[in-house]
Parts: C-alpha cells; sequence; structure tokens
C-alpha cells in the first residue's frame, strides 16, 4: 500500500466517522465528472487534516461551521458539516451560537443565511432531546 492508499483509507474512514453514508453520497455526486476531485476530498481534508491530533471531532466540526458560515456562499457545505456537527456531539443550540457568532466577523446577512441552513438541518433531523 502506498502513502496515498493510506490517505485515502484513512480519509474515508473519517469522513464516514462524521457523516455516515452522506459523505459517500458527495463522492458519489463527483464520480461522474471529477473522480480525482473526489480523491482529493478525501486525502487531504479527511486523511490528514482531520485526522490530526489537537483537535477533537465536535472542535473541528464546531470550527467548520464557523467558517462556512463566514464564506457565505457554501449553503450545501454548510448543511453537510451542520449535520456532521450533529452526528459528533455538537448540540443544536452550540450550532446556533456558532453561526450567531459569525455575524460579529461575517455579518449579519451571512449570520442569517446561516441560521437558515441550521433550520433546514434541523428540520429533517430527528427531534430536538
Amino acid at each position: 500500500m502506498n502513502a496515498n492508499d493510506d490517505r485515502y483509507t484513512r480519509g474515508l474512514a473519517k469522513l464516514q466517522e462524521i457523516d455516515g453514508h452522506a459523505g459517500e453520497a458527495v463522492l458519489d455526486s463527483l464520480a461522474d465528472i471529477a473522480p480525482d476531485f473526489a480523491r482529493y476530498l478525501i486525502e487531504f481534508p479527511f486523511g490528514d487534516i482531520y485526522s490530526r491530533p489537537g483537535l477533537d471531532l465536535k472542535s473541528r466540526e464546531i470550527a467548520v461551521v464557523a467558517a462556512l458560515t463566514a464564506l457565505g456562499n457554501a449553503a450545501p457545505q454548510l448543511k453537510v458539516h451542520i449535520q456532521g456537527a450533529l452526528n459528533v456531539g455538537v448540540s443544536r443550540s452550540e450550532v446556533v451560537e456558532t453561526i450567531m457568532q459569525m455575524a460579529v466577523y461575517a455579518g449579519f446577512p451571512a449570520a442569517l443565511n446561516g441560521l437558515a441552513a441550521a433550520r433546514e438541518v434541523f428540520a429533517l433531523a430527528e427531534p430536538a432531546r
């Protein structure tokens, strides 16, 4: 097994830990247009970065929700990562507070868009506990 195979295997395991089978849908959506990009998506973010020690998955997903909210133009990815955050133990209230915090740094429109994305994810998820 070469180093890239190891990165891919490690990345795919990390993606499944965060997103379950939802991550596979992203890979499948790229299969016909950019299969190499799908491989890069597994190897670098998940195989290299998410797999590093130093932050747990909950902290990493909170950071990603904040970053994607601040971008203001990544609603599909934000929804995936809000669900991923819920999957690794971030509460709905923590997601909402993270997004609200971004109003200070990215503006109210970005935070409003983030809250709309959260509302959609929460509506599709099981009831709040």
